[in-house]
């Protein structure tokens, strides 16, 4: 009884509903396009990440895949070059060579006529890197050394820096022994599968500035020769002189497939951008690209090694511009060795201009390149040290990761504010070793993203295999896997159908949080740096900022938002 009561109270309440908005508001006929399901497209299917294991492929068995992933639901995929299988070496194709290319043009031929969307890394592996990118081009770091003198003093001792060889490997033990320089010299780089290397050089002098107690400073650059040696003598005071030199980071392309091993990029210098993807303006030279939606770049994952990219040659000269004063007179205060308030002043300012370079000098220009090819990008601006909401402005479709709804929401409220009209996220990585994760777990992954403001699902994802290749074929090393080979591949268009369902509507909605929530990244610049290092890398998760604590009360108590940073509220209209 007390079951058909509510069943009864719920039909009542129903028609009254019904009757109040016919009869009590005025019954209003409306337009039967504003009652009809929201278009399905590309975008509003869910895509995924599609890994090419050392670039083995062929057009028979792309072909097969791509029409096993349209039959599952799939919109796009997102093509991304990664290492090889071993014992396949033969059959490896170089990246942007002119046979990777011609599987490029046939996947994209088979994808316009399957209506696929297609994305492509801008690079392989991650983050950003290769062969062709020199010395000149590769990440850097600085460091600094100290010496005391006091009046008619003079170092008899050269002021130089040798920087200590280092290598590690995936998978191996590093051996800098058998590495040459430069990286692109050693034969078989997939074998070597190095993550980072540094080489036993002397490091070159940025500037050598000497302080007094009296709080004198001399430049003394000019006056150490090649060898190192200083020409100087000290006057009246104790001095305390400081010797900065540029270093090679060494960071190399991490995963990285065949023809994309090499030395990562300075992603704080335009010049070593532009001349890094000069090399893609030349495999595209001649070819149709047209139909690539986005170029991908995973997340920054530069100091996921030792010590951290803290340098580019011209910052010296951006800081001044950006900053208005000489950094070069305040180096004890940037290495932590002045008054605390000063100390942390000046290293919220280097770390601010990083901020600064990473997104004027890498993202925008990036993604100027894009359009220039008639694409966009899909940018994880996540784990940068920088402020990512402005990063994620700058691109053209945001991309989390994760688990963390108000990480996605770094993502989110920056294509919200800007007025995009995606937001995505690699979705379902790692949620449990292959072949152990469920759909069920996946879905549950993917109602979070949604509820986070996400609107455009890549899983990650799907691993080329050839059709020859015994079950399970080749597999990436991350989970979750989403080919065909997974038992529960015969219920995967079923998600995929929901997927479909929640994004149609979520993409063709428009944001209208209650809040715009202010990031205080100057809370975080300003803190001491930690036992990692000067920068401050920023995931989203925001965790030790005061930003989390208000925003988890904001969800818990209903209170929708979308973070905002300063620069963007800069440029706020009323």
């Amino acid at each position: 009884m007390i079951g058909n009561m509510n069943g009864a109270l719920r039909s009542w309440s129903l028609a009254c509903l019904l009757s109040a908005l016919c009869f009590g508001f005025m019954c209003t006929s409306v337009p039967a396009d504003d009652l009809a399901w929201p278009k399905v497209t590309r975008e509003t299917k869910p895509w995924s990440r599609w890994w090419w294991m050392g670039s083995i492929i062929n057009e028979k068995d792309v072909t097969a895949e791509m029409e096993k992933y349209t039959r599952a639901g799939l919109g796009g995929l997102e093509i991304t070059p990664i290492y090889g299988v071993k014992g396949y070496e033969d059959r490896f194709i170089p990246y942007l060579s002119p046979q990777w290319m011609d599987m490029l043009n046939h996947t994209l031929k088979e994808a316009e006529r399957l209506d696929l969307g297609m994305d492509m890394a801008t690079g392989n592996g991650w983050p950003f890197g290769g062969p062709w990118v020199s010395a000149r081009d590769a990440n850097k770091n600085i460091v600094h050394q100290t010496y005391t003198l006091k009046r008619g003093g003079r170092l008899t001792d050269p002021i130089v820096h040798i920087q200590k060889p280092m290598t590690r490997a995936v998978g191996r033990r590093g051996d800098i022994e058998g590495v040459k320089e430069p990286i692109s010299a050693n034969e078989n780089l997939q074998a070597l599968a190095l993550d980072q290397v540094r080489f036993e050089k002397p490091l070159p002098l940025l500037t050598c500035m000497a302080y007094s107690n009296a709080g004198q400073t001399v430049d003394l650059t000019e006056k150490i020769d090649v060898n190192g040696l200083l020409d100087w003598t000290a006057p009246e005071g104790e001095w305390t002189l400081y010797a900065v030199f540029q270093g090679w980071h060494g960071k190399m392309v991490e995963r990285a497939g065949p023809g994309g091993e090499g030395n990562v990029i300075d992603h704080f210098s335009k010049d070593a951008l532009t001349r890094y993807l000069n090399q893609f303006d030349e495999a595209f030279t001649g070819r149709d690209i047209g139909s690539l939606r986005a170029f991908f770049n995973d997340s920054y994952e530069v100091d996921d090694a030792r010590g951290e990219a803290n340098w580019t040659p011209d910052f010296l000269e951006a800081f001044a511009q950006k900053r208005g004063y000489d950094l070069r007179n305040h180096l004890p205060a940037l290495f932590g060795k002045d008054a605390e308030e000063k100390n942390l002043r000046v290293l919220c300012d280097f770390r601010e201009t990083l901020s600064d370079l990473l997104l004027e000098q890498f993202t925008v220009p990036w993604d100027v390149w894009a359009q220039k090819n008639g694409a966009t990008t899909r940018n994880q601006a996540h784990g940068s040290p920088a402020n990512i909401l402005d990063l994620y402005a700058a691109s053209g479709i945001p991309e989390t990761e994760g688990n963390d709804i108000l990480k996605f929401k770094f993502a989110s409220s920056a294509a919200h504010v800007t007025g995009k009209l995606l937001a995505s996220s690699e979705s379902a990585t790692w949620l449990d070793e292959h072949f152990h994760a469920t759909l069920g777990d996946v879905k549950q992954n993917l109602d979070l993203f949604f509820l986070g403001g996400i609107n455009h699902i890549c899983y990650h994802g799907t691993n080329f295999s050839p059709a020859d290749e015994t079950w399970p074929g080749w597999l990436f090393y991350a989970s979750v896997h989403f080919g065909p080979t997974n038992t529960f591949w015969s219920d995967f268009a079923a998600l995929n159908q929901y997927v479909t369902r929640c994004q149609s509507f979520l993409q063709s909605g428009r944001s209208d949080n209650d809040v715009l929530l202010y990031f205080p990244i100057y809370d975080r610049w300003s803190q001491p740096p930690g036992r990692r290092g000067m920068l401050p890398h920023f995931d989203g998760s925001a965790r030790g900022m005061s930003v989390r604590d208000v925003g988890g009360q904001m969800l818990n108590g209903g209170w929708a938002f979308d973070l905002i940073s300063d620069r963007q509220l800069t440029e706020v209209q009323f």
